[in-house]
């Protein structure tokens, strides 16, 4: 029998962070929901009753995204200060750390296979890295402003990136060139997705616009003037019949790429939604905003992909909207709450700020900034920390204008410095290439002079 097609439904309300939430991910196995936020912290969700949820405590300014391994074991974090985080996502917050960029870190990504890691920062490049020991492989550089968001194909042979020099760019993992440019005339590049085939790639605008390109011909094959305002995050589900969007004007929308056209429309955030992700299996899928909120929703339209037989129902040209009450007013519902339904707010008691574990603390990771591994504390400072985050703001305010200035022109000599440091890992890795040649062709005339001896 065909299964009936409902609407997504608003499942889980996790509250706890103090900031704006910036990224998202899902576990592989779907038993954690991962979130960064602008208060610094890594918060990981557990999705089984009465566990409690924890936040990570290492990194010294805003976590600005967040990424699961394939296997699940570890969670990636990168941060405004200028670092890279490998956590273990359990009570003891084992954690890595290694200073990817000389600016902020803005994406981070796992490859397929769980052994590289793709980063992109405010120094105009992307590098890769071994996800073991975090050794440095090679650097792409192209891009002449901030790189937003970085992202592996799902073969691993290709890259995609976004910057706010307007352009997206493909890149070859082998050949560390750049293959092909998408030149965009509008806004800035938020963010940008591989489609889970890998061929084609998604675009988040500052527009408002979302588009679709195809990177075997290279062309334009979609381009919805979906929001009102800025769109922040992307994410193609399991499928890849559905793209998911978040905007600063605080909504969510749903894009049917097989019919071109909007599919829903989902209220429920009070302000910018900034951070939208769908579940490996495309079962679920979360949002997060700055009013630091983090949601999980249950998808229910994918139903149609995933049983045989079942027709996906027609429906009107105009998108319906899905309209969640926002957290803490109550919801009218004609039937009893399931278990996991949003009440007054909340989907059940773990999901309060009461019930999440500290890991680590703002004095070990004073006192222990040089380490790489650690801030294993259960406790956190927490007067400490909400001190420090309410008097940098107030400090930066009253800098005197000569003071502005004067960092102002130090920013542009340290943008020629990132330049030239770029340049350098460029040489060396060139002089590596070639250093490694000559040694393999020494190597291959000893060879053949030893049987003439």
């Amino acid at each position: 029998m065909a299964a009936a097609l409902e609407d997504p439904s608003l499942e889980r309300h996790f509250n706890g962070h103090r900031d704006t939430v910036t990224g998202m991910d899902f576990s592989p196995n779907m038993t954690q929901l991962a979130s960064g936020s602008m208060d610094s912290c890594l918060m990981v969700w557990n999705f089984k009753p009465k566990m409690r949820a924890y936040r990570f405590v290492g990194h010294k300014d805003a976590v600005l995204s967040t990424c699961f391994s394939p296997s699940g074991h570890l969670v990636a974090s990168a941060s405004r200060d200028k670092t890279v985080r490998l956590w273990i996502p359990s009570v003891k917050g084992e954690s890595t750390v290694f200073k990817a960029h000389t600016a902020t870190v803005r994406s981070v990504d796992f490859s397929s296979d769980g052994q590289t890691l793709l980063t992109a920062s405010d120094d105009k490049t992307i590098k890769l890295w071994t996800v073991h020991r975090q050794k440095f492989l090679f650097s792409l550089t192209k891009h002449m402003n901030w790189v937003r968001c970085a992202k592996f194909s799902p073969d691993n042979r290709l890259v995609v990136s976004g910057s706010d020099d307007k352009t997206v760019r493909l890149w070859d993992r082998q050949s560390k060139d750049c293959v092909h440019t998408f030149y965009e005339t509008g806004g800035f590049i938020n963010n940008c997705q591989f489609h889970p085939s890998g061929t084609c790639i998604a675009t988040a605008c500052t527009d408002g616009s979302v588009k679709v390109f195809d990177i075997r011909m290279n062309k334009l094959l979609q381009n919805y003037v979906a929001h009102s305002a800025s769109v922040n995050s992307l994410s193609f589900h399991a499928s890849g019949n559905y793209l998911l969007s978040g905007s600063d004007d605080a909504t969510l929308k749903i894009y049917d790429l097989a019919e071109g056209r909007i599919f829903y429309t989902l209220h429920g955030h009070q302000g910018p939604v900034t951070a939208v992700a769908f579940s490996k299996n495309g079962e679920y899928f979360g949002s997060g905003g700055s009013d630091q909120q983090v949601f999980a929703w249950k998808t229910n339209f994918d139903q149609a992909d995933f049983h045989e037989g079942s027709k996906k129902k027609s429906r009107d040209v105009s998108p319906p909207t899905v309209s969640d009450i926002p957290p803490r007013i109550k919801t009218t519902r004609s039937k009893s709450p399931k278990r996991g339904a949003v009440t007054n707010g909340y989907s059940s008691d773990h999901d309060r700020t009461d019930d999440i574990m500290t890991v680590g603390s703002e004095r070990t990771r004073s006192d222990n900034r040089e380490r790489e591994h650690g801030y294993t504390s259960s406790r956190a400072d927490r007067e400490d920390y909400d001190t420090q985050s309410i008097t940098q703001p107030l400090e930066a305010k009253s800098l005197p204008p000569q003071l502005t200035q004067f960092m102002e022109t130090i920013a542009g000599q340290l943008d020629i410095l990132t330049q030239t440091v770029s340049l350098l890992e460029q040489r060396l890795t060139m002089t590596e290439n070639k250093l490694r040649e000559c040694l393999d062709n020494q190597q291959k005339i000893t060879l053949q002079v030893r049987p003439t001896d």
